[in-house]
């Protein structure tokens, strides 16, 4: 063990499934956006690519926390 409680392992958890969770609707939108492009929905294309573009966002935000956690213990 590195000294980790287990309510900061939990915590550690928490963030890894929100960051993959939010790549995984970032991945989702993503799709979405290529679909709607090749069939020449720009629009549609554009609102998936902000949808993606914040679930990225929030991915990164779980990320840090994650790093945060760890560098507490080093």
């Amino acid at each position: 063990s590195n000294g980790s409680s287990s309510s900061d392992v939990q915590r550690g958890i928490e963030q890894h499934k929100k960051a993959a969770s939010h790549h995984e609707e970032a991945a989702k939108h993503h799709s979405s956006a290529v679909k709607s492009y090749e069939s020449g929905k720009r629009d549609s294309a554009f609102e998936s690519t902000v949808k993606a573009q914040g679930h990225s966002a929030l991915a990164s935000e779980a990320e840090k926390e994650v790093v945060k956690l760890h560098a507490l213990k080093s």
